[in-house]
């Protein structure tokens, strides 16, 4: 089968297209037919070195981390009526871009009947987070919410959530392309953020913010941290624009602002497949639905990861195989 090995640290083009033997299952696994990869920004970061302090991935290594497919084959003790459904699923230490995947059964998700495997792949991690942010932030019916890189694939879902749960919500993000999208899916108001007045747009859009959702980091998160109400909250998730925008505790704390961030929804296994299946539920009822922006070949996954990198994607980023 083809895979996708990381040779080195580096950029893109150490992403090198292989042959490698088809994996058997073992007892409590089973084999996958993948149809469509996912690709998380982090990746990239992996894939270059700059995640070495946090992520123990040392070359060669198969990229990719998650999988949407069909069940080929299972091992000793796994229900064989799993074989033929169609699945999304982590792929851990195995790589995720592959023909065929390894993984333990008990990580398997059905996906609904009415949802395909792209949507299905691009609710696997960009779904299950933006379930957790969600029910972390607690939105209310007349909240005004800022979510800052819109144009993503996990802020296209918070700000249909935020949307669904009754907010007024600004949606951030960089070129008219992007915010003409989102604007579709449910914003109020949408903001580039590549502009310098961003800020006063924010304000004159909402005023004051009950919520800011920062997927963007750096400068971006910093700066719609002074737009928060007193009593407000603010989930800082996102570092594409540099690092983490986490609030100084005591200015936090003198206006009384509620700070949350990416530590706060690291989930257990059952926990993730739990806020995945809501996240497949509520794309499968036409509740949200994922922004894939655009699809790469397997072969081509340095392209994408280059496209990452430029910031040069809508939405989710997928492979197809």
């Amino acid at each position: 089968m083809r895979v996708i090995e990381v040779t080195q640290f580096g950029g893109p083009e150490v992403l090198a297209l292989r042959e490698a033997p088809d994996p058997v299952p073992g007892p409590g696994e089973a084999v996958v037919d993948v149809a469509i990869a996912d690709v998380l920004w982090v990746e990239t970061k992996i894939r270059s070195g700059d995640g070495k302090p946090y992520f123990d991935h040392e070359p060669p290594y198969r990229a990719g981390v998650g999988v949407a497919g069909t069940v080929a084959a299972t091992g000793a003790g796994v229900d064989p009526a799993w074989r033929g459904r169609r699945v999304v699923t982590g792929t851990g230490a195995h790589g995720g871009y592959v023909e065929r995947a390894l993984v333990p059964v008990d990580g398997l998700v059905p996906v609904p009947d009415e949802l395909s495997l792209t949507d299905a792949a691009a609710l696997l991690h960009d779904g299950t987070t933006a379930i957790a942010v969600a029910d972390l932030v607690a939105i209310k019916p007349g909240d005004k919410v800022l979510v800052t890189a819109a144009g993503g694939g996990l802020g296209a879902l918070l700000v249909q959530l935020a949307h669904a749960a009754g907010a007024y919500v600004v949606a951030a993000a960089r070129g008219s392309a992007k915010l003409d999208r989102i604007l579709r899916l449910g914003a109020d108001a949408t903001v580039d953020y590549s502009k310098p007045d961003w800020i006063e747009r924010v304000r004159a859009a909402a005023g004051s913010l009950d919520v800011v959702l920062d997927g963007a980091g750096g400068e971006y998160g910093r700066a719609a941290f002074d737009l928060v109400a007193p009593g407000g909250r603010v989930c800082a998730y996102g570092t594409p624009a540099g690092e983490f925008a986490v609030p100084d505790p005591d200015v936090a704390a003198a206006r009384r602002i509620t700070v949350t961030g990416i530590q706060d929804v690291q989930l257990t296994p059952e926990q993730f497949r739990e806020r995945l299946g809501r996240a497949l539920a509520a794309a499968a009822a036409g509740r949200v639905t994922p922004l894939v922006g655009q699809v790469y070949p397997l072969e081509r996954a340095a392209e994408a990861h280059a496209a990452i990198e430029k910031r040069a994607v809508t939405g989710k980023t997928l492979l197809s195989v």
